[in-house]
């Protein structure tokens, strides 16, 4: 709260937005004049910024030509204008409802005309009063007004008392406020009349709704407790300020004070032969006397060393030098832990820890075997590229784990800053090592395994380009001389084994992802989930909840009906979470000493996880002609996907929804295109294509859908509408077509396998030269697949619906 502005003890007022101008002349409110007498009609004069007391005298600028109609009329008339404030300051025309009801009737003293056109009246407000009702809006406002008049002071003592505390309180501010002139507390104490006192110091107060508020207190005694409420406030807040001022300026000297008695302690050290500073000193050159560290790295220390001595140790520069020298210690510039090379062990600890990801496991124990036999060996760069939940991040843990290095990792997800990796310039403040910097400083290993997490989510803005920063990082021919822009030297990164994670390939930019060796890790199959569950989910879950494996049972029947009917993902995040929800309705039972079976049966799931969420038997009934079943790719894993096809009466108009993406679009009119051409070859009269309308849908259509995947599962689902004959149970089919009937190979086979695999499905129709991605699956996870290779479009369609 603000009391007495710059412009204290008077204002200039107006109607509309502008500039306040001082005034420092006032008239107190004549009690004695007992034959006043004051119309009950006047004119409104609506004021945007103030509120006008009895007795104030206030210039006003009227701009608003409603306002000087009113002014006009009422000089020439009586003189006399009823000033209300808006509530709004924003309305141009306000009305009844725009403005407060209590305002105070003012005389107009004199009229003056100014050069921008704009007229200013001098008003001396006389009494309160309350608006009853507008009579007119044109061409002016016109009122009908009650005066109000106070009621009568019961304690004149207790009163003159409150008034005597206003104005001693007033002076106080005064005084305390570098910004009023001293000249006001002489005016205040010329003010003899009490009313006109609350009413003066009450116009220079806070904001208008606080003024207003004053204005319609109709208590003289409570007014004044008021005012000096808001007054006291004032004068607390005036003295705190102070208390501060006086602390900063003690702070200053004592800043003062503690610069020269350092300036003496330095003359009194250097005098009985004694340097902290040099001692500090010494003591980095004694550390770096016993690093093996590069020519280039000794001479950055070198000539920053004799920096520091010419240093003021007192200024910033000089805890900047020493916070560099210190870096360049810290950092394994030649510190490399062992590798172990007992690869038998090596296969071991990664079997134990993952089950499965064996193309994974083999590579690193390729790449170990390289380094036992050369002894130096610039280390790949891999890059781990699946659906979540498959373990890519924790397989990193257990390389450094089985290779005896340290482990980081370093989320990239949602990088944006490029001196992340590259590091602040040390003309910034604040400027620091990128984070593979800080990172091996941290671990104080040259070698270890280090772990870039997601980098397939990297962001690039305004601020730089991450990626192409890590460009730099991941080349194997570059990362030998790495440059990070604080330590403004090369250092080797070649030693240090990175293993790049990622969802999708799609965008992580080429020139990063040529630098990488990708290993493909598809999601798992049902049975290396059900091994997966029994050697490292259960056990660890069991742990984590405080149960021994007494107190719970899975059977392998019980863990597969968790699979199949609570989880549908690549990965086993889920299913660890859906673990844990029974780990924690077993633990509830044992906490209460409730009885129940430790042994989990698949009856019992519904019980405890609610009911089945994924139901196989959706994809195995027989489908309605028309329907038929496509598997899909997606960076979470494989997906089934239902294309239905509907023909009704119409034009031969073709209508596709379910949120499909372009490529899909075109594949669904390449099918079309094909199946017509094809009309006669496959029995179908060519006419009937311009009478019936085709509609296309994929259910789910809130999920957006696009890929080159589904070009044979279109066309199988349109021959089927067309010869209203179902499509071949338990069959999933994948693969593109071209106008001329070639069936076209395409990507995520393995993921898109093990989803058909999951939903229970039998045959799978995938092009020939897929046939190569089956191979690489382990025979043991498709087991009771049927596949069946095709080349052309008749050959699908006679695997499919027997046409042909």
């Amino acid at each position: 709260m603000r009391m007495f502005d710059h412009n204290m003890l008077m204002s200039l007022a107006t109607d509309e937005e502008s500039d306040f101008v001082p005034l420092f002349s006032f008239e107190e409110e004549d009690e004695s004049r007992q034959d006043e007498v004051f119309p009950d009609t006047v004119s409104i004069l609506p004021l945007k910024n103030t509120v006008l007391f009895p007795g104030v005298v206030t210039p006003i600028t009227v701009g608003r030509d409603k306002s000087m109609r009113a002014i006009q009329r009422s000089y020439e008339e009586n003189r006399y204008v009823g000033v209300l404030s808006q509530r709004d300051i924003s309305i141009e025309s306000p009305g009844f409802s725009d403005l407060y009801q209590v305002g105070t009737i003012a005389r107009i003293l004199k009229l003056l005309r100014m050069p921008d056109g704009s007229t200013t009246a001098i008003l001396q407000g006389r009494k309160r009063f309350r608006l009853e009702e507008i009579l007119s809006e044109n061409p002016f406002l016109l009122g009908r007004i009650s005066i109000l008049e106070y009621e009568p002071v019961k304690n004149k003592l207790e009163y003159q008392a409150m008034v005597s505390s206003v104005r001693d309180a007033a002076q106080r501010i005064i005084e305390m406020s570098p910004h009023i002139p001293s000249e006001a507390v002489v005016m205040l104490r010329n003010i003899n009349n009490n009313n006109f006192l609350l009413h003066f110091i009450a116009s220079n107060l806070g904001d208008i709704a606080l003024k207003q508020s004053l204005l319609e207190i109709n208590n003289l005694r409570e007014k004044a407790a008021a005012i000096l409420q808001h007054m006291d406030s004032e004068v607390q807040l005036l003295e705190l300020k102070d208390k501060i001022d006086s602390k900063v300026r003690t702070d200053l000297e004592k800043q003062q004070r503690d610069y020269f008695l350092n300036q003496q302690l330095k003359t009194i050290q250097e005098e009985l032969g004694h340097n902290p500073q040099e001692e500090e000193i010494a003591e980095l050159q004694k550390k770096a006397a016993k690093k093996a560290w590069p020519k280039s790295a000794q001479e950055a220390f070198t000539r920053e060393i004799n920096k520091l001595r010419r240093v003021n140790p007192q200024i910033a520069e000089y805890s900047m030098g020493l916070a560099y020298v210190e870096t360049l210690l810290e950092l394994p510039w030649d510190d490399f832990t062992k590798d172990n090379f007992n690869l038998r062990r090596v296969k071991e600890v990664l079997d134990k820890d993952h089950y499965g990801l064996t193309k994974v496991k083999e590579r690193i124990l390729e790449h170990l075997a390289v380094l036992k036999l050369k002894g130096d060996m610039k280390a790949p760069i891999l890059c781990l590229v699946g659906p979540p939940g498959v373990g890519k991040t924790s397989l990193g843990s257990s390389i450094a784990k089985a290779l005896k290095r340290q482990y980081v990792r370093m989320s990239l997800g949602g990088l944006h800053d490029e001196s992340e990796i590259r590091g602040h310039r040390r003309t910034y403040i604040g400027a620091m090592p990128g984070r593979i910097v800080q990172s091996l400083k941290k671990v104080k290993s040259g070698n270890p395994v280090f772990i870039l997490d997601e980098i397939d989510k990297v962001g690039k803005d305004f601020r730089g380009d991450p990626s192409s920063a890590l460009l730099e990082v991941l080349d194997p021919e570059q990362n030998t001389t790495f440059h990070d822009n604080y330590l403004d030297l090369e250092y080797d990164l070649s030693k240090v084994l990175f293993i790049a994670t990622a969802n999708t390939l799609s965008t992580i930019q080429p020139a990063l992802l040529d630098r990488m060796e990708v290993i493909q890790i598809a999601g798992y199959s049902i049975e290396e989930k059900l091994e997966i569950a029994k050697r490292h989910l259960v056990p660890e879950q069991r742990k984590e909840h405080g149960l021994t494996p007494p107190q719970i049972k899975f059977s392998d029947k019980t863990l597969k009906a968790l699979i199949r009917q609570y989880t549908a993902e690549s990965g086993v995040r889920n299913l660890n979470r859906e673990i844990g929800s029974v780990m924690r309705h077993v633990a509830k039972k044992v906490a209460m000493e409730e009885t129940y079976v430790p042994a989990i049966q698949p009856e019992d799931l519904q019980v405890i996880l609610g009911a089945i969420r994924y139901d196989e038997s959706v994809y195995q009934e027989v489908q309605a002609p028309g329907v038929a079943i496509g598997l899909a790719w997606t960076a979470i894993g494989g997906e089934i996907l239902f294309v239905e096809v509907s023909l009704n009466k119409g034009t031969g108009r073709l209508q596709l929804t379910g949120n499909l993406g372009e490529v899909m679009k075109e594949s669904a009119n390449t099918a079309l295109s094909y199946l017509k051409s094809n009309a006669e070859a496959l029995g179908i009269q060519p006419e009937v294509f311009d009478k019936t309308d085709i509609h296309i849908h994929m259910p789910e259509g809130a999920i957006p859908k696009d890929g080159p995947s589904a070009g044979i599962t279109l066309l199988t689902a349109l021959t089927s509408a067309f010869f209203q004959r179902p499509i071949k149970p338990y069959l999933a089919m994948t693969g593109e077509i071209t106008l001329r009937g070639k069936v076209l190979p395409v990507g995520g086979i393995k993921e898109k396998i093990l989803a058909a695999k999951r939903a229970g499905l039998k045959e799978i129709i995938l092009c020939k030269n897929n046939e190569r991605n089956v191979l690489d699956i382990e025979p043991e996870y498709i087991k009771g697949l049927t596949f069946h290779y095709v080349d052309r479009m008749e050959q699908v369609l006679k695997r499919a619906l027997d046409i042909g």
